[in-house]
């Protein structure tokens, strides 16, 4: 082999993404990325955000300092992030639970998380879409969308900050038309509670509810 085709090989082969089916990719300084259809192992990495395409399979994603973000129809056992959002796309599914510390969690129409969605800061919002385990966190409000369905109830722990300074926004919770909560909503802080008059929930602990009508409550 010539130095040229020597050379022109290996840059090839730069460029082929570093993973086979099913191997696990470990980074930190960068980002992975999993095409759309392809198959990969567990995925880790620090100062990076993880894009899992259509379609596509991988055992676990988990990022330091990054967002992740899983395609429509993608499957994974499970999501978890540290400084940084996960967004779930349509119809992907998560065998077991999303987590994630300061960013927030939105799931497409479809989507389904078999166990738990659970972060401390950032917002939740499902459109359409089924959590098997429940929804928890402390400083991010949680829409329910229309359709959509969780089970386990919702639960909002006390703000143990030590930085919170003595002041703290209340957390706003809205059950949309025709979304079901199974389980008790548990409320250990002050929040606003709007639920709609024809959404089916759990026991309400901590919080008095609001009726509303329509597709959003008037805020």
């Amino acid at each position: 082999m010539t130095r040229t085709s020597l050379a022109l090989l290996l840059g090839l082969l730069a460029a082929t993404p570093a993973f086979a089916d099913d191997e696990n990719i470990d980074k930190v300084n960068g980002s992975i990325q999993v095409a759309s259809g392809q198959s990969a192992g567990k995925l880790s990495t620090v100062n990076g955000g993880i894009h899992v395409g259509d379609n596509s399979h991988a055992r676990s994603a988990g990022t330091v300092n990054g967002g992740i973000e899983v395609g429509n129809g993608a499957t994974l056992d499970s999501l978890e992030t540290v400084n940084g959002g996960l967004r779930i796309g349509a119809n992907a599914k998560i065998a077991k639970g999303v987590t994630a510390v300061n960013g927030s969690i939105s799931l497409g129409d479809g989507a389904d998380v078999a166990g738990k969605l659970d972060n401390v800061n950032g917002g939740i919002k499902l459109d359409a879409a089924h959590v098997g385990g429940g929804i928890q966190t402390v400083n991010g409000d949680v829409t329910i969308g229309a359709n959509a369905r969780v089970e386990g109830g919702i639960f909002i722990d006390e703000n143990h900050s030590m930085f919170n300074w003595g002041f703290s926004r209340k957390p706003r919770v809205i059950i949309g038309p025709h979304a079901v909560v199974q389980g008790t909503l548990k409320f250990k802080r002050d929040v606003e509670l709007y639920v709609s008059d024809s959404a089916t929930i759990g026991p309400v602990e901590g919080a008095n509810p609001q009726k509303f009508s329509g597709e959003q409550p008037s805020l």
